[in-house]
């Protein structure tokens, strides 16, 4: 059995990362990339880089494809599009990118360090009505905030 971060050391033998200032010069090169967002869309709504779209980690997989409720038209069309995906901290981008992979994506990597390692390397954030975020406000909303009951027993 595997813990998560095993399970995510697992997938990076198949899928590759790219580093906050590598996304910045893709896309100034590349206006076709599509930076697929994997958060939840309440994290979405709160910031996320301008231009990128949001689906859900725990809908991928049909949003991926046609004839499902959750079908991304523009997801599905990308198969051989470049896309960069994100997240958070970059692991569930890294299971996500891994996911696209196996169905098929031909040019898919993780955001390694995710949004919090584009907020370090001080990128720009909007929320949902496009504006930009304090990037000293996005330093609050990145601080993890466990409650007991989420640690490990003593």
């Amino acid at each position: 059995m595997k813990n998560f971060l095993e399970l995510i050391k697992h997938c990076l033998t198949e899928v590759h990362e790219l580093m906050p200032w590598d996304l910045e010069e893709r896309i100034q090169a590349n206006p076709e990339l599509l930076i697929v967002d994997v958060r939840e869309p309440e994290e979405f709504a709160a910031m996320h880089i301008e231009g990128s779209i949001n689906v859900p980690r725990g809908i991928l997989e049909s949003a991926c494809e046609w004839d499902y409720e959750e079908t991304v038209p523009e997801l599905v069309q990308a198969r051989e599009r470049e896309i960069v995906v994100v997240c958070r901290s970059g692991y569930r981008s890294v299971l996500a990118a891994h996911s696209m992979n196996v169905l098929g994506y031909t040019n898919v990597v993780s955001l390694k360090t995710g949004l919090r390692g584009w907020k370090d390397y001080e990128q720009p954030l909007v929320d949902d009505e496009g504006r930009p975020v304090d990037l000293d406000d996005a330093d609050v909303y990145f601080t993890p905030r466990l409650r007991p009951e989420q640690r490990r027993p003593i």
